[in-house]
């Protein structure tokens, strides 16, 4: 990658393998809204507009000393190109591949990808957007004229199931202030999930209400960045039934989260 500083903008030039718009909108982040070909994202209380030109990301009016936290966000230091030459091995994911080449797994705040994914329970994406949305305006801090940053545990700590109302998230209210309760107690640690075991940390966050194997997973793949995951939704279930009826193949070992990403998005968009 190479970094120039143009009119108040950061160019990030030589980026392999990335698709933006593929990336923010195949389901696993929700905070991500585009117009005109430019991308307006929050993550923590950070906001940011970028868009994408093949190989040449622009940041607008981002501060030089924030570049680093999205490159990490963005995982763009990763060898994506490796990855998908081994997973492409297979023939139905070198079909995905192909098809939405550029995809790659966003590494999210632990918190917001945990409450962002009990949220996604049993629900679609445009009312988890909605939800979000709702739960940031709220309780979040304002951070610019159109946006809020996601509100912190510490944030949420005082709240009840009634205080969430507002949000319209149901069922999954008393979920969140579950999560925030046992957190707060340290019954679930963030922190402590970082150091263990794939196993072991599923089990840690399956302590909370409404967290089950496929909410854990999510939050582990997309916040902790634990790539050995692989959450299963319909769609992954069907992709399971059809083609890999046996099991997965041998070359997805070590990058399943990133080859669930692929499989997940290519056969929830085709038509049959």
């Amino acid at each position: 990658m190479k970094v120039d500083f143009v009119d108040g903008n950061i160019i990030v030039t030589d980026v392999e393998c990335f698709s933006l718009a593929l990336s923010l909108d195949c389901g696993q982040a929700f905070r991500w809204r585009q117009n005109a070909g430019v991308w307006r994202g929050v993550v923590k209380d950070k906001e940011l507009f970028v868009s994408q030109e093949k190989e040449k990301l622009i940041f607008y009016n981002l501060k030089k000393d924030d570049l680093p936290f999205w490159i990490k966000y963005f995982d763009l230091e990763r060898d994506y190109r490796g990855i998908l030459d081994t997973l492409m091995c297979d023939e139905s994911l070198n079909t995905a591949c192909r098809e939405y080449y550029g995809i790659r797994i966003l590494r999210q705040e632990p918190w917001e990808a945990l409450c962002s994914f009990i949220i996604s329970s049993n629900n679609n994406i445009p009312r988890i957007k909605g939800i979000i949305e709702r739960l940031c305006r709220l309780f979040g801090n304002r951070i610019s004229e159109e946006a809020w940053a996601f509100p912190t545990v510490k944030q949420l700590s005082h709240l009840s199931p009634e205080d969430l109302a507002p949000i319209r998230a149901g069922f999954r209210s008393k979920y969140i202030v579950d999560a925030v309760q046992k957190i707060n107690k340290e019954e679930v640690s963030l922190e402590r999930i970082k150091g263990l075991a794939y196993e072991d940390a599923k089990l840690e966050l399956m302590k909370i209400k409404g967290v089950g194997e496929k909410v854990a997973d999510c939050a582990l793949l997309y916040g902790f960045n634990y790539l050995e995951t692989f959450p299963k939704d319909v769609w992954v279930k069907r992709v399971l039934s059809e083609l890999y009826p046996e099991g997965l193949p041998e070359c997805v070992n070590g990058y399943k989260g990133i080859a669930q990403q692929y499989l997940f998005h290519w056969r929830r968009n085709r038509t049959n």
